[in-house]
This record gives structure tokens, sequence and C-alpha cells, in this order.
């Protein structure tokens, strides 16, 4: 019997809900869309999507769901790089825009999430996780405030996100994003002009030298060259647009929320060795 439930148990958390499961309010300002989320055990929030240029954004056309992860679920926590589900807020939200939904966007698509289930400290761990459907969940942070807790990320697509407990050492995650900045370039590296990849291959060098002999304030200025030259060439040399149809890959729009994650946790950095007086 014992095996029989954990067996349906897992077969629930793995099933896709419905789109619009766990929504409760919707409203669009424009190239916003305003969420309210209500979940059994209390579980709230209140969600934002803000696009930088949209066309058919619609709750169906986001195709947006929230449900109450399983901590028990393998599958689930195999993704998660070692981070752990928070028991104030295990809340799994799923972005998957039907193919049929008309959604397009240029640019990048900002998430805010802002639960009074979880409280907000200067030094907390708490960050906010995305992961494409099944695939590994990483860190896309931008910012992080009070209200209780507030957090945003940006990216160029979707569809999983989780706000996730990460006990990484600094050093760790930024060497998880700059990792993952240079395989998204390479990976598309035939998507632009080789000089212009060249360029960029060589500012994400600089930034993994500069990061690697404690110059933190010149890599974050390495960063800020990065995101400068990209959303210079976003467009037209370099792929910028999300389609619900999945037939493009918005390389600019993940190459800026790479970067843009990647700046917050070097600016992290650059606070503790403030606070050590170093």
């Amino acid at each position: 019997m014992k095996k029989l439930l954990a067996c349906w148990i897992l077969l629930l958390s793995s099933a896709l809900p419905a789109a619009g499961q766990g929504i409760t309010s919707s409203t669009i300002d424009g190239d916003t869309i305003r969420l309210g989320v209500a979940l059994p055990g209390g579980l709230g929030a209140d969600v934002s999507l803000t696009f930088e240029d949209a066309d058919g954004l619609n709750l169906s056309s986001l195709g947006i769901s929230a449900q109450v992860a399983n901590p028990l679920d393998p599958a689930l926590l195999s993704r998660l790089l070692g981070a752990q589900l928070t028991s104030g807020f295990p809340v799994l939200l799923r972005i998957e825009p039907p193919a049929n939904g008309g959604l397009v966007f240029r640019g990048v698509v900002t998430l805010e999430i802002h639960t009074h289930n979880l409280v907000y400290l200067p030094a907390t761990p708490l960050r906010l996780f995305s992961a494409p459907l099944g695939g590994t969940f990483r860190d896309v942070t931008t910012y992080m405030g009070s209200g209780s807790y507030r957090v945003r990320g940006r990216s160029g697509g979707f569809s999983e996100f989780l706000i996730l407990l990460d006990l990484r050492p600094v050093n760790q995650v930024i060497t998880y994003k700059l990792n993952y900045l240079e395989q998204v370039l390479d990976n598309w590296a035939s998507s632009m002009p080789a000089p212009l990849y060249a360029d960029l291959s060589a500012r994400l060098d600089t930034i993994r030298a500069d990061f690697a002999r404690g110059a933190t304030t010149a890599a974050i200025q390495g960063v800020d060259g990065f995101l400068a030259e990209v959303e210079q060439h976003a467009g037209t040399d370099i792929p910028n647009e999300w389609r619900a149809t999945r037939d493009v890959y918005n390389l600019a729009g993940y190459l800026r929320a790479g970067a843009e994650t990647l700046r917050f946790s070097l600016v992290l950095k650059k606070i503790s060795l403030g606070f050590l007086g170093l």
C-alpha cells in the first residue's frame, strides 16, 4: 500500500496542471500582466510579468499555472542543483504558452513574485530559479527586496519557476553563471556575425579573468559592457524574438537575462567584501 501511495503522489506531482490552475485574478496594463496566486495551505502571491514589447498577451495565451511542489518527488529534486524547496513557499509556477495562442515578445520578460509567506532578510539565501520544462533549474535572480519577500528575474523565454534556498558559495554561483553564458553564446555562435561573436566571447573571457583575480568591480563593469553590446545588436545581428510557435530562439533575450543575473551575483559578492572590510 505504501509503494502504491508513493507512486500515486509522484504521478500527481509530475502531471501538467491545467492553464490557469492556482490563478485567482488577472489584469493587463499594456505589456504587463498581473496575477493573483492562491493555493491550499494559505500559500499566496502577487505575480507580474512585464514584457518590453509583446503581442497577443492575455491569460489564455500565457498558459500560466501554479501548484504546490512535491518535496518527495525525486525527479524534481534532481533538477534543483542542490538548492532546496522552501517550506514557506513551495510553489511551482509553470508558464507554457500554447503554440496556437499567438503570444510573441521581443527582448526580455521580467517576472516578479511578491509573497507574504516568506520573509526578506539582507543575507537571505532565497533566490528565483527557472528551468525549461523538465530541465535543470538555475538561478535567474536580478533583484530581491522586502514586502515580505519580493524577487525578480529576467528571461528570454519560459517555462518553470521556483523560489529556492540556495546555500552555494557566491563564487560557485558566479562561475556557474559565467559557464552558462559562455555555453549559450557558443551554442548559437552561427546566429550572429563572426566578429560580433568573437567580441562577446572576448568580453566574457575578460569578465572571468577579472573575477578570478578578485577585481569584482571591473568584472561588473565588464558585464555592463557585454550587456550594452548585446542590446546594441539585438534584433539586427542577434535574434531577439520569442514566439509561441517555438520556431525561433530569442538569443539576445537569453544573453541579456544571463548577464543580468550574473551581475546580481557579482554585486552580492562586492557587498559581502565590503562588510568584511576588504
